[in-house]
């Protein structure tokens, strides 16, 4: 795209006044504009994955501030990352909406008012990502067990100890890696994996909770411990979390192990403001006829002023306050 970038017309300050939108279907395409900063768009680089990309969409924009990265996918439940230049994340989400209710599970700070244009956003949780290499983690050893899909009605009852709603099939604890800490039959820590993806060579540990009658003894650092190093043990070169950067004993647990504080993340639910499609639909109508000179397959919106000015998915169970439960 780069001599299609170099003719577009001018704007503000000679800046141009063009952001360049396209569906890529390019794994190495993708992959490359999320190099940047991997912990962060960890979430996307693993549904480059086979049998979770086949359920991905991802959409490139190409302006003013840089490239932008958007994507909504399916395989685990409705779930959207933005990364790159807000004014990007704004052209893609006046354009392809994505379901009409999705979790919002990467963000950044400066990506919510645009998001906001084309989406009610509710629920956020301002985060911060963090993460770990084969040599900058710390192991911290004690007796765990391997979790397995057998043990689902026990991860269950645990998460659901505080009266949220936990759904964790036998399939998804035995698909992901999960270790838990008992007290004879009784579940009293568990920690598991969200994304595992070898052939990226990253990973996303969470859902990291501890019984209320057994916090302040370490177990979360324990599970957390265990399920990192098997992670590296299987080849990824960093593994990922999200904390929230007020949980001082989260993140002294973290650090403990050797996860290392990275970018600002935002969580949130989002819903469509056009539940019916009809704004989006006539946008990417008009889009693609601005687009058609450079091309088939590219819409065109402008850098400024993209967004629409008109006008619930199951969160991770990640964030409970305390160490034991980050």
């Amino acid at each position: 795209m780069t001599d299609t970038l170099a003719r577009r017309a001018t704007g503000p300050a000679g800046a141009s006044s063009e952001v360049l939108v396209r569906e890529s279907r390019d794994w190495r395409e993708i992959e490359r504009h999320l190099a940047d900063d991997r912990p962060f768009a960890a979430y996307a680089l693993g549904h480059l994955e086979w049998g979770l990309f086949e359920w991905a969409r991802f959409w490139i924009a190409e302006g003013p501030d840089g490239v932008a990265v958007v994507m909504h996918a399916l395989a685990l439940g409705a779930t959207t990352v933005t990364v790159g230049a807000p004014s990007g994340v704004e052209a893609i989400a006046s354009l392809h909406h994505g379901p009409r209710r999705s979790y919002l599970s990467t963000t950044a700070p400066e990506h919510i008012p645009a998001l906001r244009r084309a989406y009610h956003v509710t629920d956020t949780l301002s985060m911060v990502r963090m993460s770990v290499t084969p040599a900058s983690f710390r192991a911290v050893h004690g007796e765990v067990r391997r979790m397995r899909g057998r043990d689902a009605w026990k991860v269950n009852a645990l998460y659901g100890s505080e009266g949220g709603p936990t759904h964790y099939s036998p399939e998804s604890i035995e698909r992901a890696i999960y270790y838990g800490i008992f007290d004879g039959d009784r579940l009293a820590s568990v920690a598991g994996t969200h994304i595992v993806a070898p052939n990226q060579g990253i990973a996303i540990v969470g859902n990291v909770f501890t019984d209320a009658a057994y916090r302040g003894q370490g177990l979360a650092t324990r599970v957390t411990s265990a399920v990192t190093e098997e992670l590296i043990e299987r080849g990824c070169a960093e593994v990922a979390l999200t904390v929230d950067p007020v949980n001082t004993p989260a993140l002294a647990a973290y650090s403990r192990l050797g996860y290392r504080r990275g970018s600002p993340v935002v969580e949130a639910r989002l819903q469509r403001r056009d539940l019916l499609g009809i704004g989006p639909a006539l946008r990417r109508r008009r889009a693609r006829g601005r687009g058609a000179r450079y091309g088939a397959n590219v819409e065109v919106v402008d850098a400024w002023g993209t967004g629409p000015r008109d006008g619930q998915g199951a969160r991770p169970h990640d964030t409970d306050p305390g160490e034991d439960n980050a």
